[in-house]
């Protein structure tokens, strides 16, 4: 079930928010009573195509990745 948050709450709790739809929960968000657009959690799993942390600990700058493509 969606439930209904405010633009503002959603603005300055945005870390609570993120925790619950990623733990699958839904949310219509409102601005003046108009809805504006619907957070829910992704349905499809996505491929890893490359995690650069495994190449470089903490990653890698993205000028060096571009300049060896």
């Amino acid at each position: 079930m969606e439930k209904i948050v405010g633009l503002k709450e959603l603005r300055e709790h945005t870390a609570k928010y993120v925790r619950d739809v990623g733990q699958g929960a839904s949310y219509v968000v409102v601005r003046r009573s108009r809805p504006l657009f619907r957070i829910t959690p992704l349905q499809e799993e996505w491929e890893e195509v490359v995690d650069f942390t495994k190449i470089r600990k903490g990653g890698m700058n993205i000028k060096d990745v571009l300049s060896r493509l």
